[in-house]
């Protein structure tokens, strides 16, 4: 019986033989250096064709001047936790700025700002410049009628849609909002600025981050600070629209009691004047009338007035203030480099060749293990 043990075939070893891989890699270098050769091509193409991308980078710090529990609801959002204050209040969480960039109405701004483009002899919108002047790249048009064939296909059998058109019905509900409609055009610029424009959110530290990548230095600086821009006027009118909407009631009203006062002294004056030397009892009783009247319409004036400037030192107050930590600039380089688009495409090669002449010496071994 220990014969018969001793006696069977020890084919597999335990561990891997490093020796007899690199030797099989030098028998098969031929096959090694072709693959990482014609890799090396594919990388000079890929690496000469692709498009250069710029990236700008602002750091954000908002700034509210609001009430103390107001402040530590917002310290508390910052650190992922709801104290329940900002409920009914106008108080937003630095963890929705994100969707505010994300907005589509955001973007849609973003798409239709006008920027320098070094094609472009003034500055023109995003949207304008991918469809009326930037033209596809040779890389871009070997993808689209390669990878991308099935979706040109599909795009040329299926009918045109006709551009939908909200009815004018004149009434005061066609005046407000409206759903928004987009265009074919204006989707995939969207989709591109998705992919371009993204905010982060420090919980720990407090700050926010606007990442902006574009296609060309003054471009992408451009689209940063509108995109910067936009976001605190958004955060602003968020943040203030309550005291906003109460400081232009008590303004009209201001404005309302205002002309009623006037008109009632005017009136005055003029029985007043009417009345010189001879004062009848009809003209006395229609003075003390008027004159009531604007005693009352000049406390309620005097009120408002009151009321009027304690809601713009509101408003003031709820605006928030955002302090720039690092400013936008220019950027001098590009964010993609060249050299090491060449060194991945090498580096596949390399290990794709290695893969090859592997695997020819052992698939027999796992053929015959499988069968």
């Amino acid at each position: 019986m220990q014969e018969d043990i001793n006696s069977m075939p020890y084919d597999e070893e335990e561990g891997i033989d490093i020796m007899e891989l690199v030797k099989q890699l030098w028998n098969g270098r031929k096959t090694v250096i072709l693959w990482t050769c014609a890799f090396i091509v594919l990388g000079l193409v890929a690496a000469l064709t692709m498009k250069r991308t710029y990236a700008v980078s602002t750091v954000m710090v908002p700034q509210v001047n609001s009430s103390k529990s107001s402040s530590l609801s917002s310290l508390a959002s910052l650190a992922g936790f709801d104290l329940g204050t900002s409920i009914g209040g106008s108080e937003l969480s630095p963890l929705i700025y994100p969707q505010i960039v994300n907005s589509v109405t955001f973007r849609r701004e973003l798409m239709y700002t006008p920027v320098h483009y070094s094609k472009a002899d003034e500055p023109v919108s995003m949207f304008t410049y991918n469809t009326e002047i930037l033209k596809p790249t040779v890389f871009g048009t070997i993808k689209k009628y390669t990878i991308g064939l099935p979706g040109v296909i599909l795009k040329a059998i299926r009918p045109k849609k006709e551009p939908i058109v909200l009815p004018d019905d004149g009434s005061e509900a066609d005046a407000t909002a409206k759903p928004v409609l987009l265009s074919d055009d204006e989707v995939e610029i969207l989709k591109i600025i998705a992919k371009n424009v993204s905010l982060g959110v420090d919980k720990k530290e407090g700050y926010i981050t606007l990442n902006v990548t574009g296609s060309e230095p003054i471009q992408t600086a451009e689209l940063a600070m509108k995109a910067q821009q936009l976001l605190q006027e958004e955060i602003t009118r968020f943040r203030v629209e309550k005291s906003q909407n109460e400081l232009d009631y008590i303004q009209a009203r201001y404005d309302e009691i205002k002309r009623e006062a006037e008109s009632y002294q005017e009136q005055l004056a003029r029985i007043t004047d009417r009345s010189q030397g001879i004062t009848t009892t009809k003209d006395r009783i229609e003075r003390d009338r008027i004159q009531n009247k604007y005693n009352i319409s000049n406390s309620i004036y005097s009120e408002l007035a009151k009321q009027l400037e304690q809601a713009k030192m509101q408003v003031k107050k709820d605006t928030p203030t955002f302090t720039i930590v690092q400013p936008v600039t220019v950027p001098t380089q590009a964010s993609n480099s060249r050299a090491k688009t060449l060194i991945v495409w090498t580096f596949f090669g390399f290990v794709l060749g290695c893969g090859i002449v592997l695997g020819r010496n052992y698939w027999p071994k796992l053929k015959e293990m499988l069968n």
